[in-house]
């Protein structure tokens, strides 16, 4: 019988290659088989940050993605179409895997915050050997491009997505000392919105890319309009206790 290989979801961190572990960078320029998610007719951000750094001949499967703002998160197609797909991309990473294949997945910022490796992981772990290098999230960057700490003392940080209602999302703000608000993208008017609600608009901050080429970093009373690319993070610092 052969010996199962693995599959590894390697987080890239959150963009500068610089940023990447020696764990991560190892795997990559020794990967045999690598699969990654992208959109249909995009390269993928995974994937091209990996450029360059893949060896000769490598295996390369793409995964990708059957809708993404297509359909409201909240038609039931949505999850449906979804789950059809990631039960087809873990039968092939499985046969892989049986066959005695280590599979490379790499993974923007972090494997198991927010990302899609979580999906393949649910179904997996219980079947195949799977690992997970962790790495620096996205939202940890955000807060050191604007050089100030985001928490301090007991301060209670809120990560938030900026999907959620509304009220919800003025609300949660409301109860926390400090924030990070992911997903900003289409959604900045209802942020802008909900942290004037909560009273924290005017101590707000937007990064744009963060740890890119592309990165920007201003007070969100300067971005007053301005449309945003999805991989923006809204930031309120916490003022909690210190010495």
């Amino acid at each position: 019988m052969t010996t199962p290989g693995r599959l590894v979801g390697v987080g890239l961190g959150p963009g500068d290659p610089d940023l990447m572990s020696v764990r991560a960078d190892r795997l990559i320029r020794g990967a045999r088989h690598v699969a990654y998610f992208r959109k249909a007719g995009r390269p993928g951000r995974a994937r091209t940050s990996i450029d360059g750094m893949l060896p000769e001949g490598v295996t390369e499967f793409a995964m990708e993605y059957p809708v993404t703002t297509e359909i409201p998160l909240d038609d039931p197609a949505y999850n449906a179409t979804l789950s059809a797909f990631y039960g087809d991309v873990c039968a092939h990473l499985r046969d892989l895997v049986m066959g005695g294949a280590e599979v490379v997945v790499p993974c923007e910022g972090d494997p198991f915050f927010y990302g899609s490796f979580m999906h393949l992981h649910a179904r997996l772990k219980d079947r195949i050997p799977v690992e997970i290098v962790p790495a620096i999230t996205g939202m940890s960057a955000a807060w050191t491009a604007t050089n100030r700490p985001i928490t301090w003392g007991d301060d209670v940080l809120s990560v938030l997505m900026a999907t959620l209602p509304e009220d919800v999302l003025a609300a949660r703000m409301a109860e926390a000392d400090a924030l990070v608000v992911m997903k900003i993208g289409r959604n900045m008017d209802r942020v802008r919105r909900a942290l004037r609600t909560a009273g924290k608009f005017d101590r707000a901050w937007l990064v744009e890319c963060a740890a890119m080429e592309a990165q920007r970093v201003m007070p969100l009373l300067e971005a007053e309009g301005r449309a945003v690319p999805y991989f923006s993070i809204v930031l309120v610092h916490g003022r909690g206790r210190r010495p």
